[in-house]
């Protein structure tokens, strides 16, 4: 099987195992769950999902506890991207190529939705206590998930992108903004996997530089993107930066040296991949596919 059937064939087990743990729609939260459920199943490429089930997979994790880990991971990423869009941040219409979930569902639908999915995600990896024989790997796991995403990680890094917006913005800052609000979510899966697995310490912190890595090259193809493709192939509104004022790769250096960033940071990632014991060719070439995207 080629790199490609391989990637899709995971990508439609991750689907298949978020599934599992959708909220019941049912009795007066029923609209909740719906609009909870909207954004979870409006596709996407469970990036996520699939770096935290490739990293226990390599370093021999063979428990069911990864998947409402995985699926945990994936709820966290939905709850960003809804409240990224809605009004007072991004103020976006349209997500994955459908309308975004204030837009479908109301502003404070969205907000509650948001609020109800990272609840949930960890109501979902507790959950995966039970399948385990290793409960100390699912709370470190779940600590670094907790820190990576919240106001040392993920939060921290979009509340510093909004305070910033329409304001110069030097390299400095925007590498802080790059590591916090985009690369530690790539930190988390990769290192939370590895976890599971029981993993070395030594080894975990690699992956956390590979994620870190990974991450900045992510966030900057992203801001090429917005630059050069298209709404129809992007699935989102373009030139979303130029209108919130946001400083980014592209606009402070060109998209031709932007480019070339991705390419250092995407190689980096790779020799720290190549540095690990365990196959690591399937992680490896979608690290590789990620710098090439076109959405």
């Amino acid at each position: 099987m080629n790199f490609q059937d391989e990637l899709n064939s995971r990508t439609r087990e991750a689907e298949d195992i978020l599934l599992l743990f959708l909220p019941r729609e049912e009795g007066y939260r029923s609209r909740l769950a719906e609009a909870c459920a909207y954004s979870l199943t409006a596709g996407g490429k469970r990036i996520r999902m699939l770096l935290m089930q490739e990293t226990y997979r390599i370093f021999g994790g063979n428990e069911d506890v990864i998947r409402p880990f995985m699926a945990g991971m994936e709820m966290i990423h939905t709850h960003s991207l809804i409240h990224d869009d809605l009004p007072a941040l991004d103020n976006d219409d349209y997500r994955r190529g459908r309308l975004t979930t204030h837009k479908v569902y109301g502003e404070a639908m969205g907000v509650l939705s948001g609020d109800a999915l990272l609840n949930l995600a960890y109501e979902t990896m507790l959950s995966g206590f039970a399948g385990t024989a290793f409960p100390e790997r699912a709370v470190r796991a779940m600590q670094v998930i907790a820190e990576k995403t919240g106001i040392r990680g993920m939060l921290g890094g979009q509340s510093t992108d909004v305070e910033n917006d329409g304001k110069p913005v030097d390299l400095s800052l925007l590498d802080y903004i790059y590591e916090n609000k985009t690369a530690a979510l790539l930190e988390a899966p990769l290192m939370a996997g590895a976890i599971l697995a029981g993993a070395d310490e030594d080894t975990v912190r690699s992956l956390e530089k590979t994620g870190s890595c990974l991450g900045a090259a992510f966030q900057i193809r992203d801001d090429i993107l917005d630059v050069t493709s298209t709404t129809e192939v992007l699935g989102k509104p373009v030139h979303s930066d130029e209108k919130n004022r946001k400083t980014t790769y592209a606009t402070l250096l060109g998209t031709e040296a932007a480019a070339q960033k991705v390419r250092e940071l995407t190689e980096k990632a790779v020799s720290l991949l190549e540095g690990l014991s365990g196959d690591t060719a399937f992680l490896t070439a979608f690290v590789r596919s990620m710098a090439s995207r076109e959405k």
